[in-house]
């Protein structure tokens, strides 16, 4: 069951970013923190749908969904947050927010697609969002998905192609790529983090003299929240912001020695060590695949 919307307000916005819509709905930004997104009309009936947005330049509210959202950039990265972190979403890999979920997102000047589910499609959708490795399968079903929005009415083939999508999901949200960057409730841990983050090359002496904590403690409590240590925190946080470049087009120019160096990794053999732990795949590869697809 969903929970009850923290601010007593929820809004319907499927039909805000379609084209022919006649008249303007409800939008994340117009709510409250905390708020339902309603994905289909109040009293209706869920159908599963597409929904996709063009150039859209937006940093949402906390709210939470009716239905599972299946989310895939098609150019540049989505960031979903989470209260157990920062999810990265670059182009060619999705995400997966289950109904329910409280979340923000956040998309600059990306083209993006979704399809959303009702509760009861998805058998076991897990409660947590997550970054998931995309297979060939999934790619094209997607792509092939946004023939249907989510405002259209439903037909027979419509049904049965998402009711196989919906079961197909049950096995795309077990691969997923390591690109959470857990966050703390510890202010000063996460100064701590934050800090990492802007000094990619930082040692942890320096990080912890610069945000006045011991190192000790500082492993103790970052450990204790996130299960893990300050440098696979660190690793993960270069991962990410390669992953970002990388996706980049205006960045193109840039070789993987000096994206590696940006990142603060030691070497390029590290960096790609590393960024096939997370990702499956090469950096060079991935970039390829990104940017020419």
């Amino acid at each position: 069951m969903l929970a009850e919307e923290e601010s007593g307000q929820a809004g319907y916005s499927a039909f805000a970013n379609l084209p022919g819509a006649q008249t303007r709905a409800l939008t994340v930004g117009d709510l409250p923190d905390g708020s339902l997104l309603r994905m289909y009309p109040p009293g209706g009936v869920p159908c599963a749908g597409a929904l996709r947005s063009d150039c859209v330049d937006h940093d949402s509210h906390w709210h939470f969904h009716d239905m599972h959202q299946l989310i895939c950039a098609f150019e540049e990265a989505i960031v979903v947050e989470s209260k157990a972190g920062t999810h990265l979403v670059p182009p060619q890999l999705a995400g997966w927010i289950p109904a329910g979920l409280l979340h923000r997102v956040s998309l600059h000047r990306v083209r993006s697609g979704s399809v959303f589910f009702p509760e009861n499609m998805v058998r076991h959708p897990g409660s947590r969002a997550r970054t998931l490795l995309v297979s060939p399968l999934m790619r094209e079903m997607f792509r092939e998905a946004m023939r249907w929005p989510l405002e259209t009415p439903t037909c027979a083939l419509r049904d049965s192609y998402f009711a196989t999508m919906a079961g197909l999901c049950q096995e795309w949200i077990t691969d997923e790529a390591d690109l959470l960057l857990p966050t703390s409730r510890d202010a000063r841990i996460q100064k701590a983090l934050d800090f990492t983050v802007a000094h990619a090359s930082a040692r942890v002496s320096e990080v912890c003299v610069a945000v006045g904590l011991s190192e000790r403690t500082m492993r103790r409590k970052l450990k204790a929240e996130t299960g893990m240590t300050w440098e696979a925190w660190r690793q993960r946080s270069r991962v990410l912001r390669a992953v970002t470049l990388l996706s980049d087009p205006s960045a193109a120019r840039r070789g993987i020695a000096q994206v590696a160096a940006e990142c603060g990794f030691e070497s390029p053999s590290a960096f790609a060590k590393a960024f096939r732990a997370a990702l499956g795949e090469n950096p060079r590869n991935f970039r390829a695949r990104v940017l020419h697809h």
